[in-house]
């Protein structure tokens, strides 16, 4: 693990952004327009999906994916100028928040820069460019054998980070050499101590195929060597069999825990229910107590708490990344989750879910059940992701306890604890 990653991170939220898709006039200035919001929701770091011109060449849908990118040093003209970009910054920082941007540095579009200045640049197979992964037939990938190539990507790393970027998600970070990342940290920690890194990285199946076809591939260990935060990918299989099949919690449950015991000690992962690149929840899941519960869980697992926008309305429909395709943010009126959000935000700020002895627990009953502990405190979590009736053993004394979630009143009798329709975070101190 990166020896001066600040574990304060875990208390965190992202709250992720398709700046194309999030507003009606589709740019820097409608999310500027949003930003008390995104801020009143409980929001630390705003992240936004990658910001530059698209490529043309063999682009996908009539816009093309932001992911083929033509120049990493421009800004997309359709989401407005530098200067519009620069006062995007501003305007977050001015409300106490970060603003991270998306690193794409695996491959490019097929007409990029980069291509046409230094071909000697890309990775090529039987004199042809070419990319690792097939599916991606809109792009091509870079050599990173290349010195030069290194030190270029660099300069752009630091080219944003002066201009007021206070982070980066860094595409398919796991495909490209963990020391290029390491060198890169170095270079960004002078520029801004606090710099954040997080690692989109990718599942053990995927790590495997990648060398199995001869090509370097970072583990998620190894990638804590260079990055802050990482993508729970390593679980995700067992989290998405539970949400569409509706079973499987255990396996799930079982998956977070052996976390705890296979990377480094001050490990965080971002936990989340979606992304632009996973379907929503709500595709899933139409059952309001089961959906409130699992919205609220992903407050409350060990690591940093990541939003996609949308997420809050309830949005049952993955906009597309390749075409115009904005956020139907009417839902907000009926299918809201914006007060249980900012209540957990709230509750997520105590020091104790960051520094705290975190221990998951498997029940009988379709819940998940979270303590924290310090020398003094306890802080029990349980969330009722099944809209299930019943009870599960409680580790606190007997008593009657308030609910930080909604202030109601729960008892904790002959050591069990009832579940109801909310989620139920309560506390106890040792007098």
């Amino acid at each position: 693990m990166a020896k001066d990653t600040d574990i304060a991170l875990r208390n965190q939220v992202i709250y992720q952004v398709f700046p194309r898709q999030h507003s009606a006039s589709a740019d820097f200035k409608g999310l500027i327009a949003d930003l008390d919001r995104i801020q009143d929701l409980g929001v630390d770091i705003l992240y936004l999906l990658p910001i530059h011109p698209i490529g043309e060449k063999n682009k996908k849908g009539s816009i093309g994916c932001p992911y083929s990118i033509q120049d990493y040093r421009k800004i997309h003209p359709d989401l407005g100028t530098l200067k519009e970009f620069m006062e995007l910054i501003e305007e977050v920082h001015n409300r106490k928040m970060k603003l991270m941007i998306d690193v794409v540095f695996n491959h490019t579009s097929k007409d990029s820069h980069i291509l046409t200045t230094h071909p000697e640049w890309m990775y090529q197979k039987n004199g042809k460019f070419s990319g690792k992964v097939g599916e991606w037939w809109d792009v091509t990938d870079l050599d990173f054998s290349n010195l030069d190539l290194r030190k270029e990507l660099i300069r752009t790393l630091k080219y944003w980070a002066k201009l007021g970027v206070d982070g980066y998600r860094c595409d398919v970070a796991s495909l490209i050499p963990l020391d290029f990342w390491i060198d890169a940290r170095k270079e960004l920690k002078k520029i801004n101590p606090n710099f954040i890194l997080l690692a989109e990285s990718i599942d053990v199946e995927f790590v495997k195929h990648i060398r199995d076809l001869g090509f370097e591939a970072v583990s998620d260990g190894e990638l804590y060597e260079a990055f802050d935060m990482e993508y729970d990918y390593d679980i995700w299989k067992y989290y998405e069999h539970y949400l569409v099949n509706q079973e499987g919690l255990h396996d799930w449950i079982v998956a977070l825990k052996r976390q705890e015991g296979i990377y480094p000690k001050n490990y965080i992962k971002i936990h989340c229910l979606e992304n632009h690149d996973r379907k929503r929840a709500a595709m899933f899941i139409k059952d309001g107590v089961r959906l409130r519960n699992l919205n609220a869980l992903i407050y409350f697992l060990k690591g940093t708490t990541f939003i996609y926008a949308g997420q809050e309305a309830c949005d049952d429909k993955l906009e597309s990344l390749f075409e115009l395709d904005p956020i139907d943010w009417s839902t907000l009126g009926k299918y809201n989750m914006t007060d249980l959000m900012k209540r957990c935000y709230q509750i997520k700020k105590d020091p104790i879910f960051i520094e705290g002895v975190y221990t998951l627990y498997e029940e009988e009953v379709e819940a998940v059940h979270i303590t924290y502990k310090t020398s003094n405190r306890i802080v029990e979590c349980i969330f009722n992701v099944g809209n299930v009736n019943g009870s599960i053993p409680s580790v606190l004394s007997e008593g009657i306890y308030n609910n930080m979630i909604n202030d109601e009143k729960v008892e904790v009798k002959e050591g069990k604890i009832i579940v109801g329709a909310d989620p139920i975070i309560v506390e106890y101190k040792n007098k």
